[in-house]
């Protein structure tokens, strides 16, 4: 079995890779059938010789290999027919961008392999970059604190090697006494929440930080039955929230008149309710002012979201009574972090925790018979045709 690790050549750059050096020389001990190729790319965050130096064949040959490794979307005259690719689509939810992406999938009878579809038998995704989204994002929201009252000046994350680096940062950092709201307890969540543990911030209950004053700077993490309740009084759990979304009504308005700075790590369902609207921001007791929005749902549960922002400009300002963008220094302006692409910001870092799972839970089902099914949950298409899991995008490709 040969795996090629292709280059990335969607734009803007990212400089990631699913395999690192260590993590290629790790899988080759592994798996002494398996051979990777690794294709020349001038971006990558692991240059050609670092793979050179560790025995990695680093050659413009991926045609003879039979997967191919990536982690954005390949641009379509870029795709080799009737191979296996695994990245990152960004067609599940039928975006109407890559539509013409999958049709030239199906055309050139491709086997799709989605990254985010890549699932254990309980449906629970097992290789993401969502921790280091939730580690960028973190960093990003105190630095647009500091920009936006002008209080203290961090460098871009983008221009720091790792996440020791990030942290090393925030430890130079003297925060006034704000109060800083997490939701969310997943990947993202817990990731944005090593960054603030990391500063030394001290972490308050749900009481303490709705009715307390504090001497220092406090961040509390909310899950979803913390910032939303049953319409009917009943109390809730999870299973219900989930399964009966329809049935809750946000609950977050209390944190927003204690808050100074949001970061939203959670996971946004369908049918789930907004957690602030446009006309909860125009309210007097709405005290938020800066939101770290690392979900990035756009027009959707975080209401001063209207638009994805970039790494190279990753801030603007909502204003409450126009509901239009402004400066985000506008005195009245809510200013937003929303980039949509965070863990690109540290792609050596994001890279190898990516590789470590990615090496552990997927390359183990090309010489074991996908004994767990893991290859057949995640692929989306087949001798030209979407598999039955993923028939559903039929009508979007039609």
């Amino acid at each position: 079995m040969q795996f090629g690790i292709i280059q990335e050549r969607k734009t803007p750059p990212d400089h990631r890779v699913v395999l690192s050096p260590s993590r290629c020389q790790s899988v080759l001990r592994r798996f002494p059938e398996a051979r990777i190729i690794v294709e020349p790319s001038p971006i990558r965050v692991f240059n050609d010789t670092e793979y050179q130096e560790l025995g990695i064949e680093v050659v413009a040959k991926m045609e003879s290999c039979d997967v191919l490794l990536g982690v954005k979307e390949v641009p379509i005259s870029a795709l080799l027919s009737d191979k296996k690719y695994f990245f990152f689509s960004h067609t599940i939810k039928k975006q109407p961008y890559n539509r013409d992406l999958l049709r030239a999938i199906l055309k050139k009878n491709i086997e799709l392999y989605d990254h985010e579809v890549i699932t254990n038998q309980k449906g629970q995704r097992l290789v993401a970059f969502g921790r280091y989204a939730g580690i960028v994002g973190a960093y990003n929201g105190l630095r647009a604190y500091g920009l936006k009252f002008k209080q203290f000046e961090l460098p871009k994350a983008e221009d720091l090697k790792d996440q020791a680096a990030l942290i090393a940062q925030l430890q130079k950092i003297r925060l006034p006494n704000i109060k800083i709201v997490l939701t969310g307890r997943g990947r993202v969540g817990n990731g944005a929440r090593e960054m603030l543990d990391a500063m030394g911030l001290k972490k308050v209950g749900v009481g303490d930080y709705l009715h307390h004053t504090f001497e220092a700077p406090v961040y509390c993490q909310i899950d979803a039955l913390e910032y939303n309740k049953r319409k009917d009084g009943v109390r809730g759990n999870k299973a219900d929230f989930f399964a009966h979304p329809e049935a809750y009504r946000s609950d977050f308005f209390r944190f927003a008149e204690v808050t100074d700075l949001y970061i939203a790590g959670h996971f946004y369902g369908d049918g789930a309710p907004y957690l602030y609207t446009r006309e909860d921001v125009k309210h007097p007791d709405f005290k938020i002012k800066v939101v770290a929005d690392i979900s990035c749902d756009i027009d959707g549960p975080v209401a001063t979201t209207i638009r994805p922002s970039t790494i190279a400009a990753p801030l603007y300002g909502y204003h409450p009574e126009t509901e239009k963008e402004v400066d985000f220094l506008h005195p009245e302006a809510v200013t937003v972090m929303a980039v949509d692409n965070l863990p690109a910001e540290l792609p050596r870092d994001a890279s190898d925790g990516f590789g470590e799972a990615f090496a552990k839970s997927v390359i183990p089902a090309f010489f074991n018979g996908d004994k767990d099914g893991i290859l057949e949950r995640a692929r989306m298409t087949k001798n030209g045709k979407l598999t039955p899991r993923f028939s559903y995008l039929q009508d979007y490709i039609d």
